[in-house]
Order: structure tokens, then C-alpha cells, then sequence
């Protein structure tokens, strides 16, 4: 593949109406449902999390734990991936046309998957917290506090925004020679904003969109499986638990599995075969006969299922409210049944929620009464 990356930029230029052709067909599939959806996620994703941060700010009090600080982080991300949703709902709008400017394109690119990116780092914050809290409950307590999880969310900004700034580089404007006013009737006047990098930028992109997808969901994903992995055998193997409690933290691993898997996994395993195919047609292009022979080499279908994926990652931060609010009262209730939350311990600590499971790993706290876990 790099073989044919270095063959791009050595080869004959594309042919410009093939790849308005090619152009044409591609962006009548997102002009068709990806802006509808985009808006509609958008008003969804804005009212859940403004909520969510809204209960956070009035009814926990501080300092709050790191649960609830995790769990704020990812609404703010949320909430800022959400309003990064308006601009690209309207620039799919027929016909698809970037109104903004090349700083605004750009910019918009870089934010969306800066915050793309922290709801994946936060997610696996709230797993990994969820894991120390239940399986490893009294070094949790002992050990961690407050400003660990503040530092740990602040590493979690920091690798977004290192992650996500070549693509401030790599997002452009594409401009069409074609003079006139954009219209439905002449897509072929309207500007382009892109978010992958030109012909001559291919292969350094291609490197990038690797390390994106193994270090923004590879990783993530498999800390994730691991913390939850672990978490179900311990509750599996405790006697200090209900058959309902563990139903209910079979149904809180699935959840949080079910996210990755109908979500962020796809989008990248689609983008990466949306790249390569772009990459063996960009390479065939100078070959093509007519237009009809450029129409008909395209993945199309590779491409369809790339814009499907991406609808459904704003999806995911529609869900997050649904399982992070549970954090408010998961911790009354556990302030409520843990003997020791009173003493020397801040309220809502998540290391109380831990403390009557029955695990190899720590003494036995059978005896305790098993609280409700939060999602």
C-alpha cells in the first residue's frame, strides 16, 4: 500500500471530470440522510448533556470523586463534539457547499475529532475507575483522591489535542475551477471542506490515520474490555451479591461494550477501508476511459457504509447521559449503605460502592449490605 501511495504522487494528475464525476456520485449519498441526522443528534446530544453537567454542578457536592469527575469530563466532550454537529449538518445540506471559510474548515475538522477522541479517553477513564473501585476497593480508597482524577482527565485533554492536531494540517478547502453560483443544479461551483489530505499528502496521512485508530480505539478499546472483563469475573465469583446485582452489572459491561461496538469501532474500521479504497481508485484514475469507467470503479458501498458509521458516533453521545446520570444516585444510595463513608471519606466516594463485593482480590465484606452500582 505504500507502494501505491508513493505511485499517487508520482503518477499522472486525475483527470478533473472524473473526479467530479466521482465527487458527484459520493456526495448525493451524504446530501441524502447524513444532514438530518446530524441535526437531530445534535438537539438530543445538547439537551442530555447540558442536563447531565447541570446535576453535576448542583447536586454533587465537592470536591467531587473522581466517578463524577470522569463522568463531567465526558459531558463536557460530549457537549463539545455536539456543537460541532451544526456547521457539518448544514454544510451536507443540498447542496453540499462550505460557506465558512478555510480556517473554519479546518478548525471545525480539528474539534471534532479532538472531542471524537476525549469521549473514547473518557469513556476508558470510567471504566478503569469503575474496575479499581469494585475489584480493588480499599487501595482505591487509600490511595486515590480527587486531584489523581483531575490530573488523569488532564493527561486525557492533552493526548486528545495531540492526537487531533494534524488534522488542522491535513484539512483543507477543495475549490472547483468551475465558475458560476453552487447550486443543487451545478454542484460542480461549491467548495469542499475535507478532512483527509490531498493526493500529494496521501501517504503521510495514511500513517496518521493509523496511529489515530490504534492509539484513539484500539487502545482504549482493550483497556476497556480489560477493566470490564475483569470487573464481571469478580462479580461473578462474589457470594456477597445478588443474582439481581450481578444481572445488573452483566447489563452495565454490555452496555459499555455495546458502545465501542456499534459506534467508535466501526467508524474507524470503515474510515480505514474508505482511505485504501481511495487510494486504488486515485491510483487507477489517469487509466479510465470516460467518466462511466471512473463511476463504476468506485467502492461506493465501502464508502456508504463510512457514512453510516459516521452517524452513528454522535449517537453514542446521546446514550452517555443515559448511563452517566446514574452516577448521582448511585452515590446517595451508597453514602446510604456504606458504614464507613462518614469517616474520613468524601462523599459519593465510588470506593463505597465497591466495598460488599465478595473478591479474591480483597478480605471479605459478605456481611455488607450489596448496593445498587451506577452505570
Amino acid at each position: 500500500m505504500r507502494a501505491l501511495a508513493s505511485n499517487i504522487s508520482g503518477a499522472m494528475q486525475c483527470p478533473v471530470n472524473f473526479s467530479e464525476a466521482a465527487d458527484r456520485i459520493l456526495s448525493g449519498l451524504q446530501e441524502d440522510f447524513l444532514w438530518p441526522m446530524l441535526a437531530a443528534e445534535f438537539l438530543v446530544a445538547l439537551a442530555g448533556n447540558s442536563l447531565a453537567l447541570y446535576r453535576f454542578c448542583s447536586r454533587e457536592q465537592r470536591p467531587w470523586p473522581p466517578a463524577v469527575i470522569f463522568s463531567a469530563q465526558l459531558a463536557v466532550s460530549d457537549l463539545l463534539y455536539a456543537l460541532s454537529l451544526p456547521p457539518l449538518a448544514a454544510y451536507f445540506y443540498p447542496p453540499k457547499h462550505w460557506r465558512y471559510g478555510e480556517t473554519a474548515c479546518r478548525l471545525e475538522r480539528f474539534l471534532f475529532t479532538c472531542n471524537m477522541l476525549g469521549s473514547v479517553i473518557f469513556i476508558t477513564c470510567i471504566s478503569l475507575n469503575r474496575y479499581m473501585g469494585i475489584v480493588h476497593p480499599f487501595f482505591t480508597h487509600s490511595q486515590l483522591r480527587p486531584k489523581h482524577a483531575w490530573a488523569v482527565s488532564a493527561a486525557g485533554w492533552a493526548l486528545a489535542v495531540l492526537l487531533a492536531a494534524p488534522t488542522l494540517s491535513f484539512s483543507h478547502l477543495s475549490r472547483s475551477q468551475h465558475k458560476g453560483q453552487c447550486s443543487v443544479a451545478s454542484p460542480g461551483a461549491c467548495i469542499k471542506c475535507l478532512g483527509t489530505a490531498d493526493d500529494s499528502q496521501l501517504e503521510a496521512y495514511r500513517v496518521y490515520h493509523l496511529v489515530l485508530a490504534a492509539l484513539g480505539c484500539g487502545l482504549p478499546l482493550l483497556l476497556t474490555l480489560a477493566a470490564y472483563g475483569a470487573l464481571g469475573r469478580a462479580v461473578q465469583h462474589s457470594h456477597g451479591m445478588t443474582a439481581a446485582s450481578k444481572l445488573q452489572v452483566t447489563v452495565l459491561v454490555a452496555s459499555g461494550v455495546a458502545l465501542y461496538a456499534s459506534s467508535y469501532v466501526p467508524y474507524y474500521i470503515t474510515a480505514t477501508l474508505n482511505m485504501y479504497a481511495r487510494l486504488r481508485w486515485r491510483a487507477l484514475c489517469p487509466g479510465f476511459e470516460n467518466k462511466a469507467a471512473a463511476e463504476k470503479a468506485l467502492a461506493w458501498k465501502t464508502y456508504f457504509a463510512h457514512q453510516v458509521t459516521r452517524g452513528l458516533v454522535p449517537l453514542a453521545i446521546c446514550i452517555h447521559p443515559l448511563l452517566y446520570m446514574a452516577v448521582v444516585p448511585s452515590l446517595a444510595c451508597c453514602r446510604q449503605c456504606c458504614p464507613g463513608c462518614g469517616q474520613g471519606q468524601t462523599p459519593g466516594d465510588t470506593a463505597c460502592q465497591a466495598l460488599p463485593l465478595n473478591v479474591t482480590a480483597t478480605p471479605q465484606t459478605s456481611g455488607l449490605q450489596s448496593p445498587k452500582l451506577s452505570p
